[in-house]
């Protein structure tokens, strides 16, 4: 999952965070951290709140995808980090790689806010290397006054002849080869010859049918009507909806992935009081509303989600999608040795004429 887009006009509270300073009177500890995280992925205020509350000071570096902050953080050894915010199989990788620290739950009493569900993700059961931020689905996000509501990814795959030319996909090489892998039916994690070859061929099929393949601006085309239905994160289908009513989600009929944002303390990192404080901090109630009310995402902070204006639910109703539904779904997992097949097969999809 990416999110290095956000603007202003969905930002309805900015300073929501004055309660959660109150109830973070802890002293000054006279720390530094640093943390990385998408641009616009937490209150504008958060880190300035944090420090008011905490003592501690928080210096926030902005990556654009997860590619780009695993670069850096493998690179270096972690070392200049405090605190990643990265997708589920990038924080498993880290994991994998001795680059995450475990941590420390008596730390981070705010995470009995999070959901049950929460603490039973299939890349981390009991979040002991990573806490999850954010989490939802990707599937079908569609003008319904231009088609019929979508069934399948077949739809998205192999489109009728009024759809050709008026639909994108996520260029982001998980999610690109997992709308073939569900729609073959197979696991959004299986790199074995015999599935990549099958999802190149279907998806190079598909790649003539296409407007674009859009990671940022697909939502936009669809109000624009430049577009009539394109894959897409439950998240960013919401702002659509939030511009033009027309626009809905539906997760097809062979399922979705479910995605999940993590925050993960590094293993190099030499302030990991202080880093445990501000994963504490972005667990409390008043964070996980911002987030929902303001990025569209739900969050697995139950006591944030119950907090919600029921209004968000009704304009967007995949806001409303219990946690034991979202964990029916297969997570995206660190490929380890196989990643080198399936980035291969990624990078012959999109060079095919």
């Amino acid at each position: 999952m990416n999110q290095s887009y956000f603007t202003s006009k969905t930002l309805r509270a900015t300073t929501v965070l004055a309660c959660a300073t109150l109830a973070f009177s802890t002293p000054a500890l006279a720390e530094k951290i640093v943390i990385s995280n998408w641009d616009g992925y937490m209150p504008p205020d958060l880190l300035e709140n944090f420090t008011a509350a905490t003592g501690i000071e928080a210096e926030l570096s902005v990556h654009g995808t997860n590619e780009e902050i695993m670069g850096k953080v493998v690179a270096g050894g972690g070392k200049g980090y405090d605190v990643l915010f990265v997708s589920s199989p990038f924080a498993e990788a880290l994991h994998n790689l001795g680059l995450a620290a475990t941590l420390d739950h008596g730390k981070i009493p705010n995470v009995t806010n999070l959901y049950p569900e929460a603490n039973e993700l299939a890349h981390d059961p009991g979040n002991t290397f990573s806490m999850p931020y954010a989490w939802g689905t990707t599937g079908l996000c569609y003008r319904s006054d231009m088609m019929d509501a979508p069934t399948s990814w077949t739809d998205l795959l192999q489109p009728g002849d009024d759809l050709k030319g008026k639909i994108t996909m996520l260029s982001t090489d998980r999610w690109l080869m997992g709308a073939a892998a569900l729609a073959m039916g197979k696991s959004l994690n299986d790199t074995s010859d015999e599935t990549l070859a099958a999802a190149k061929d279907m998806l190079v099929a598909t790649k003539g049918d296409l407007l674009a393949y859009d990671d940022a601006t697909f939502y936009a085309k669809l109000v624009s009507g430049e577009a009539t239905m394109v894959q897409a994160w439950d998240g960013w289908c919401n702002y659509g909806i939030a511009e033009n009513p027309d626009i809905k989600y539906v997760i097809p009929s062979e399922g979705s992935d479910l995605w999940v944002d993590s925050i993960v303390v590094t293993e190099a990192s030499e302030n990991k009081d202080a880093a445990h404080a501000f994963v504490n901090y972005i667990l409390s109630e008043d964070v996980g509303t911002w987030v929902a009310s303001n990025i569209l995402y739900k969050v697995p902070n139950k006591a944030a989600m119950d907090a919600l204006d029921p209004s968000l639910a009704e304009t967007f109703s995949n806001m409303a999608m219990a946690p034991a539904d979202m964990l029916k779904y297969e997570q995206l997992r660190d490929l380890g040795d196989g990643q080198k097949a399936f980035a291969r097969t990624v990078t012959e999809i999109m060079a095919a004429q």
